[in-house]
């Protein structure tokens, strides 16, 4: 019955006109986003973060979450008409969903896209609204050790899932740390590695790193590599799957959804394993493994559900343990502290209808996907034309914009341009740069429990492995990093990854 009252709560919240206009802007800019490949959800958010800081809470955070699985949703279109996926996490649906498109079936695959997120949205909405409450009520147990704890974990787990050398995803996660010490110290209000810039005295601007690091780096990278995109069709027929597409897809979308609802919880790139993982099962499971690559849509319904559940279900750490399990979800992490909120179990308590409100915005912004996408498709067709010389100065113009236009600082400006170069590094040197963001938004809270737990303590670090839960963390995180040192553990995850650079 709580549950039920919550919800009502949930979607009194999001059914104002003002938060499903946000949210109808969030999941066309996503799906919009998606479809033009090379920029991403990441960068979208970071590029956006600025103009969300006029609008209340709630209505900045449904809008930034649903950029993100509009995101999702959009990827899937260019990975079906011109196998060039908008999204890392819709590289899978290009292996068959081109395939179909070229035996004039991209109606049928993209509606088995577009039907299977819906579900699999659904699905992972309702358990995102049935895990959230309960976890909560643990989170709210926790102490500054257990806090630590988890947060090593959660670090930990942004290595192992990172693309890439596992070595350079944690120079990254350690790079993050270090810019995440920059600033007067949390309890002794001395400066710290400022280097004698007034500009760092309140720590390096959030924005400015987002946004330079994923945005302008993204951006000089399209610039190289800008490919020629030819369109396989500019008309789609045969929306609407037949009744064998509806028998094959059931079993995938079902598995898929499972899949994705699980591994999505899992900081660094769970909804992206979750999209390979499901490609992999119904691969297993075909009694003819022969048609995938071949245009099977079994190997689009699985892994789309997949991915979109996984992107649903990221929102469990954030909203109940104020962890963010990918960098979409750091920056969400950011938006709540420069709206004046602090990220973790209570949110819930002190703040219901926001935390309800988000989790209602879900399901609301999937239902105007699965009611928008499809007929909007001829016209995401058209903007795959738009030569990406046109498109870059203005998107230059919208970030330098936005970040000076949060604190009218010009100093900001010179730190997007030098975190923007810092980022092209990055991509040159194959750096994965979601640890470095991960790092660099819990630094801070990681350091603060540390430095907590050990003023509890009387100095005593004993405190991180005598107490249970803590204990049975850093036993987890310890874990994680030997597993993934393992020789065939590191060969299996490079294969896993290797199909999507």
């Amino acid at each position: 019955m709580e549950l039920f009252d919550n919800l009502v709560l949930g979607f009194a919240t999001a059914a104002t006109w003002q938060n499903l206009l946000f949210c109808l802007i969030g999941v066309l800019l996503g799906t919009l986003i998606g479809v033009l490949p090379g920029i991403g959800a990441t960068a979208t958010i970071a590029m956006l973060l600025p103009i969300t800081f006029q609008l209340s809470p709630v209505s900045s955070l449904i809008m930034l979450a649903g950029i993100y699985y509009g995101a999702q949703y959009g990827g899937s279109t260019t990975a079906i008409l011109i196998n060039m996926p908008g999204e890392s996490s819709s590289a899978v649906t290009a292996i068959d969903g081109y395939q179909m498109a070229r035996k004039g079936r991209a109606g049928a695959a993209l509606a088995t896209a577009a039907l299977g997120s819906f579900f699999a949205g659904t699905v992972s909405t309702f358990l995102v609204a049935i895990f959230a409450p309960p976890l909560t009520a643990v989170a709210l147990q926790f102490g500054s050790a257990e806090y630590f704890s988890l947060m090593v974990v959660g670090l930990v787990m942004s290595v192992a899932l990172a693309h890439g050398s596992i070595v350079k995803a944690l120079a990254m996660l350690i790079l993050g740390l270090l810019l995440g010490l920059v600033g007067n110290d949390i309890f002794e209000g001395t400066p710290r590695f400022t280097l004698g810039i007034v500009d760092f005295a309140d720590g390096l601007n959030f924005v400015a790193v987002a946004v330079g690091v994923f945005g302008i780096a993204e951006i000089l990278r399209n610039l190289e590599n800008e490919k020629s995109r030819s369109v396989l069709m500019s008309r789609v027929e045969g929306l609407m799957p037949t009744r064998e597409d509806f028998r094959r897809m059931a079993g995938p979308v079902l598995r898929g959804t499972g899949i994705g609802s699980i591994l999505g919880v899992l900081p660094g790139g769970g909804a992206i394993l979750a999209a390979f993982a499901s490609y992999t099962v119904e691969k297993r499971l075909s009694r003819n493994p022969k048609e995938f690559g071949q245009g099977a849509i079994e190997g689009v319904a699985g892994p789309e559900s997949a991915n979109n559940a996984g992107a649903q279900t990221s929102f469990i750490p954030l909203l109940t343990l104020g962890i963010p399990a990918n960098p979409v979800m750091a920056l969400m992490i950011g938006a709540m502290i420069i709206q004046g909120i602090v990220p973790g179990p209570n949110v819930a308590t002190e703040q219901p209808s926001l935390f309800w409100g988000i989790i209602a915005s879900m399901w609301i912004g999937n239902l105007m996907l699965v009611v928008l996408n499809l007929p909007l498709i001829g016209l995401w067709v058209r903007l795959l034309k738009v030569p990406y010389y046109v498109l870059f100065p203005i998107i230059m113009a919208f970030c330098s914009i936005g970040v000076y236009s949060v604190k009218s600082n010009v100093f900001d400006l010179y730190s997007v341009a030098f975190f923007g170069f810092i980022g092209y590094v990055l991509v040159k040197l194959r750096c994965e740069p979601a640890p470095l963001l991960l790092g660099f938004v819990l630094g801070p809270l990681l350091e603060e429990h540390l430095r907590r737990a050990m003023i509890f303590s009387r100095g005593d670090p004993t405190t991180f492995v005598t107490r249970p839960i803590s204990a049975g963390l850093l036993l987890l995180a310890t874990l994680v990093l030997i597993v993934v040192f393992m020789p065939n553990v590191r060969a299996k995850r490079e294969e896993v990854f290797q199909d999507e650079e």
